[in-house]
């Protein structure tokens, strides 16, 4: 078989092009909602995959509800902690004002998974509850397979 310059060039193109880059959580104590809102529509778009490798918590959790499931998983290291939305303390004096459109935004994103275990585990509240790597965190999303 003779290959062509076209087919060369395409092989060697193919050779070098990147896999889908994955987007590895593991220390993600959260932030400003619109942030991740906007990082993670750019992760679903790319297709790339996530692993949740130890903490994700607050603004991270909308990794669930904006990336497809079956393109994150987590690892026996994975930490996931939710609460309710609150103000930037810069602007309330340093007091945490808890903030019920934000909390409903954020439910509004989450999968029914998600929203089960919360209902379960007592609602949203302003403190931090958490899912560790298990049975619950599994009915949720898939573990990593083992390379990870």
């Amino acid at each position: 078989m003779r290959i062509t310059p076209l087919v060369a060039l395409l092989l060697s193109v193919l050779a070098v092009t990147p896999a889908r880059a994955v987007l590895h959580i593991t220390r993600d104590h959260g932030g400003y909602v619109e942030e991740y809102k906007a990082k993670y529509k750019q992760i679903r778009d790319r297709r790339e995959r996530v692993v949740i490798d130890g903490i994700c918590n607050s603004a991270c959790t909308l990794v669930f509800g904006i990336v497809p499931l079956n393109k994150i998983c987590v690892t026996p290291k994975a930490s996931i902690g939710f609460h309710q939305a609150y103000y930037d303390k810069a602007f309330t004096f340093g007091i945490k004002v808890t903030s019920l459109e934000g909390t409903s935004d954020l439910m509004s994103y989450y999968p029914d998974t998600v929203k089960d275990w919360i209902r379960r585990n007592g609602g949203l509240t302003t403190e931090m509850k958490k899912i560790k790597n298990g049975i619950d965190l599994w009915k949720i999303v898939d573990p990593c397979p083992e390379e990870w």
